[in-house]
């Protein structure tokens, strides 16, 4: 049996063949801070070793889906400050180390490496978002092999226009939204909406907000039905097809290009700070303006 999980829920369902995996942070919009992903990798790994399980879903309770990294909540401050709070992430894998290094380790396991792994897990994986799905919130759909979504939702990644940075850790993008697509959406910091994502293939159902669970279920019962070997070979395949197009080297490359992007802003701020400030001409990213679709026929300005 799965543990007990403080920032997630892990139900098993249909006898053990589905494992419904759920965001559980719906007071911060189920941000990502440090013990929620630790958690969500173990959960993932608990799914990926029984053998009952065939399909696992990944969604979240509240409002939204996720509103990406945590940025600063008390619960966030706490995981990384000395103390009887610390998580203890925080003092191996690079986090004692000075400097670019420390930064880059702690990202490397937390953000990048590990939504890496879950893009590969040995089952099939089904992302099941509602609200908006932003910034890192991205990178945990992505690493699902298909996403269902409820109408109304947005997806956007918007660290270019608030934090001056060049996309979150596992750069997906390009392969997600498609080059100029893009490119608008991170300089603009403008949202897809849930029907053009559907056009590009990124999502494979559109269901009401209110049968978004149990058509979820509906979809990952057809998907078990499949014998296991041929589901995991046709996941492989499509993966390794993927790979060999140069995604997986990609993935690294941009990575490193993020952390040359947060050097750039410790070294010119005199705190350190690794991301874009407001004296930089970001807005502050507390009150900074709604985010808006990205529509063909109009030109909106950040006020």
């Amino acid at each position: 049996m799965p543990q007990d999980y403080r920032f997630l829920t892990y139900e098993e369902l249909d006898d053990g063949r589905i494992a419904r995996i759920m965001l559980n942070r719906p007071e911060a919009r189920n941000a990502q801070n440090r013990g929620l992903l630790v958690e969500l990798n173990e959960a993932f790994l608990a799914a990926e070793a029984d053998d009952k399980v065939r399909v696992v879903i990944l969604g979240g309770h509240g409002p939204m889906f996720s509103s990406g990294h945590d940025l600063g909540s008390s619960v966030s401050r706490a995981e990384h400050s000395p103390g009887p709070d610390q998580h203890p992430s925080f003092t191996v894998n690079g986090a004692t180390r000075e400097g670019a290094e420390s930064l880059m380790l702690q990202e490397w396991h937390h953000f990048f490496s590990n939504t890496r792994r879950w893009r590969d897990l040995r089952k099939i994986t089904v992302a099941q978002v509602h609200g908006d799905v932003y910034a890192a919130a991205l990178m945990l759909m992505w690493a699902c092999d298909l996403i269902v979504a409820a109408e109304g939702t947005r997806f956007a990644d918007v660290v270019g226009a608030r934090l001056g940075m060049c996309g979150v850790e596992y750069f997906a993008h390009p392969w997600e939204f498609g080059p100029r697509k893009t490119k608008e959406l991170m300089l603009t910091g403008d949202a897809m909406t849930v029907d053009e994502a559907y056009q590009l293939g990124m999502i494979s159902k559109v269901f009401p907000p209110d049968e978004l669970a149990d058509k979820t279920l509906e979809f990952a019962r057809r998907i078990a039905e499949v014998p296991t070997m041929a589901a995991l070979l046709a996941k492989e395949a499509v993966n390794q097809t993927q790979d060999n197009m140069g995604f997986y080297n990609a993935l690294n490359a941009c990575f490193t290009l993020h952390q040359l992007n947060h050097s750039h802003w410790a070294q010119v701020h005199d705190n350190g700070w690794p991301v874009g400030l407001e004296e930089d001409g970001l807005p502050n990213w507390k009150t900074a303006p709604p985010i808006v679709p990205a529509v063909k026929d109009q030109v909106r300005a950040q006020s």
